[in-house]
């Protein structure tokens, strides 16, 4: 019993030494640095995975597919979809796979996003989990070079410029629609008239989920009209609220 402990105490300061994690049953687990395709004792394996997008149906991957291939790329995900989608199902499946020392290579920058800001997420989300990306027609979009890090840098600040310019655009459109007096979110599914009736029928008593089943609605909108009201009241106090005998009139 001594020499075993004698032992595991051995493999414990000669593992923390070499900067391993050594578990329970006295196996050295090098942390961090082993790939999940590889045994706790084997090599890091570094995987090279493609990713490969066109638009529209009419178009076609060959050609991506054949640079892709002769990357060295061992798994392709491929789809159509448009580079303005972030929610892409093989984009996202490939982001979740990734782990240490892989790396994501593209035919061009374009094929992974079409905006400055999704691509910097992009990118971002694959250098968090400790891979790479690489475009092949561009030299410089290569996270794993200081060059291809400080291109990265520059477009996380692009990306914020031009995030900070769609919300002054979105920003001033809505001013502009308030001005002409559009209003906006959703529109009311009810007519005023209906609304009118509706919450007289509520304050009156009667069940929302009957009044909504009266006009096609859920019980919710129905709901809804009564803290509509109460905004209203709170803003104008001066406003009348509907009695039980409009909704009978």
């Amino acid at each position: 019993m001594r020499f075993c402990l004698q032992q595991a105490s051995a493999v414990r300061k000669i593992s923390r030494l070499h900067g391993a994690e050594v578990s329970r049953n006295g196996c050295a687990q090098i942390k961090n640095y082993a790939h999940p395709a590889s045994s706790c004792h084997g090599p890091l394996e570094m995987l090279l995975y493609g990713y490969a997008r066109v638009s529209t149906h009419g178009q076609t991957l060959a050609a991506q597919l054949e640079q892709l291939a002769a990357a060295g790329c061992r798994k392709v995900y491929r789809e159509k979809a448009s580079g303005a989608r972030a929610d892409r199902r093989q984009l996202q499946s490939l982001l979740k796979r990734l782990d240490r020392g892989d790396t994501v290579i593209v035919t061009r920058i374009d094929r992974l996003a079409r905006s400055t800001f999704d691509l910097f997420a992009i990118i971002q989300r694959i250098v968090d989990s400790g891979a790479h990306f690489r475009s092949l027609a561009e030299p410089w979009a290569d996270t794993s070079t200081s060059t291809g890090r400080l291109m990265i840098a520059v477009l996380g600040g692009l990306a914020d410029v031009e995030r900070d310019l769609i919300r002054t655009r979105t920003l001033e459109g809505r001013a502009r629609a308030k001005a002409r007096g559009v209003k906006l979110g959703p529109k009311f599914k009810l007519s005023s008239a209906e609304r009118t009736e509706a919450l007289a029928r509520l304050l009156a008593g009667e069940a929302s989920t009957a009044i909504g089943r009266s006009y096609g609605v859920s019980h919710t909108t129905i709901l809804r009209l009564r803290s509509l009201c109460r905004t209203a009241v709170r803003a104008n106090p001066s406003a009348q609220v509907p009695s039980s005998k409009q909704a009978r009139t």
